[in-house]
């Protein structure tokens, strides 16, 4: 079983709260043997993927695989050139690189429900989304990676993985994913 679910703001990838009173996957009537594969900090929003299926976990989460996961990411102030392309090239966090990504931005900007609670806005600050494509997940890379070249991110969403991307799952919905999305999140997309 794979499904996929499209995560809120504020809500941990897992089953149970490691604080009082914190929002966890429990609240959203997933089935009870799924577990997340991988994870979306409580930060971030978009898709995640829940499987029963050990499998899943391999063929997705390895670095060797080459699997993309893509990210659209709201930045702080619009970024030049050179700070594209040093993103593309990889940034060092924690005394080691990150893998080469693909890095663009996004004119228009992606049309996204308004979060809850809103981003901070700063009148004298321009934003501007950018869309990443990684093939490894570190800790928080993608905020680490914006903010290690001058461009912290005001709110990151997972909008794909592979070649599957959910445009009809409201935030907080799931399902499970028929045979043909299956084969797009494997697809190399």
């Amino acid at each position: 079983m794979l499904i996929a679910l499209n995560k809120p703001y504020d809500v941990l990838s897992q089953f149970t709260p490691e604080l009082p009173g914190q929002r966890t996957l429990a609240e959203f009537g997933l089935p009870k043997e799924v577990y997340p594969i991988g994870r979306l900090d409580r930060d971030s929003e978009g898709l995640l993927l829940l499987t029963n299926e050990r499998a899943w976990v391999d063929r997705l989460l390895n670095p060797q695989g080459a699997h993309p996961r893509i990210y659209e990411v709201l930045v702080e102030r619009v970024p030049a050139e050179a700070a594209l392309a040093q993103l593309a090239r990889g940034v060092v966090l924690e005394g080691r690189p990150t893998l080469p990504c693909n890095v663009r931005r996004l004119d228009p900007p992606p049309e996204h429900a308004p979060r809850i609670p809103p981003v901070r806005f700063r009148k004298n600050v321009p934003d501007c989304w950018l869309e990443l494509r990684l093939i490894e997940g570190r800790n928080r890379q993608v905020r680490r990676m914006t903010a290690a070249v001058g461009h912290p991110t005001l709110r990151l969403i997972r909008s794909a993985i592979g070649g599957f991307r959910p445009a009809d799952l409201p935030a907080g919905s799931w399902r499970e994913l028929s045979a043909a999305e299956r084969d797009l999140v494997l697809r190399q997309a």
